[in-house]
């Protein structure tokens, strides 16, 4: 080879490995430069709910630590498989996320025709907060404790009826873990949401119901209800005299309104652990605790993996009691 035609080929060689070097030096800054537009934070409930209030705050947070706005888009509908399904089919680019509640874990079971796999369609980012549900009585029960309720409920099987929010939430799903734990035969009475639940509880209408902490504590504050315990393995901040259900004999028990965001598959790791990261710090900031100490709500930090293993034991630690209720939309 003339000394020409080696330079010539050096040069070749110099400049292909400096073009490689750029590439992945422009792939780096791409990389870094996330988010470089506005990014949609779905929800599949209406504004104003225990989720759509996590997810708002999720939202701010990362807005202000990653310098684009996190838009929240309520899509309610289909106990939340629409907004649920509509992430699924987004571009896995970052730029559409989900903001996800224990529902879509019960739905898996629930809905035989549902079109996503929570654990197969989405990458985990990040568990945004659990809010223990608590369990209520009216005042005229004469019970006080979670023990003497079920000896109440045996003798009362023709009038005791316990609410729920509907068919298929997390609220029906615990008193149906509660029937499969004590062997009650209690009468479900499904509503079209917390509210008029609530008010009829508070009526007299139905004897008990397992609710959210945030929308029940205020009723057992005001002595319009009797509070017997909380479903959380833990006893919750917000009413630390309150004992768990595994505490009162009824176990295992372990039930939450969770929540957290997941992005479609193949979003790249890089962006899944940059939002993680944030999501993480901000359960360390005083306003943030605050506003979880009023809603009752916990927090804990967590990997994407520690997420994406805990949405897998929801799925199935709720498909045999979904099973066992006879619950099924079709």
């Amino acid at each position: 080879m003339s000394a020409r035609l080696f330079s010539f080929s050096r040069r070749l060689l110099v400049q292909a490995a400096a073009g490689s070097l750029a590439l992945c030096t422009l792939g780096a800054h791409a990389q870094e430069a996330y988010p470089a537009k506005p990014v949609r934070v779905v929800v599949g409930f209406s504004a104003g709910g225990t989720t759509d209030v996590v997810a708002r705050l999720m939202a701010q947070e990362l807005t202000e630590a990653l310098g684009q706005a996190f838009v929240v888009d309520n899509r309610p509908g289909g106990g939340s498989n629409i907004a649920t399904d509509l992430v699924r089919q987004a571009a896995p680019d970052g730029y559409t996320l989900l903001f996800v509640a224990v529902t879509s874990a019960i739905n898996q079971t629930l809905y035989p025709n549902v079109k996503f796999d929570l654990t197969r369609d989405f990458e985990a980012v990040a568990l945004g907060a659990k809010v223990p549900n608590i369990l209520v009585v009216h005042p005229s029960v004469p019970v006080k404790t979670v023990p003497e309720l079920v000896e109440w409920a045996r003798t009362h099987n023709d009038s005791a009826a316990y609410a729920s929010s509907g068919s298929g939430t997390s609220i029906h799903m615990a008193g149906e873990l509660f029937k499969v734990r004590t062997g009650l035969k209690t009468q479900h009475i499904p509503y079209k949401g917390s509210a008029p639940a609530m008010t009829d509880l508070i009526g007299g209408q139905v004897q008990f119901m397992f609710d959210n902490m945030p929308s029940a504590w205020p009723h057992v504050q005001a002595g319009k209800l009797r509070a017997l315990a909380v479903t959380t393995r833990k006893r919750s901040p917000s009413a630390p005299d309150v004992p768990t259900m595994e505490e009162s004999g009824i176990a295992p028990f372990d039930v939450t309104s969770w929540f957290g965001m997941l992005a479609p598959k193949g979003t790249p790791p890089e962006v899944v652990a940059r939002l993680n990261k944030v999501m993480n710090a901000a359960f360390d900031k005083p306003h943030i605790q605050q506003a979880y100490a009023k809603l009752g709500a916990m927090a804990e930090k967590n990997s994407p993996q520690d997420f994406a293993r805990f949405i897998d034991s929801e799925v199935k630690n709720w498909a045999p009691v979904v099973k066992a209720s006879g619950a099924r939309v079709d």
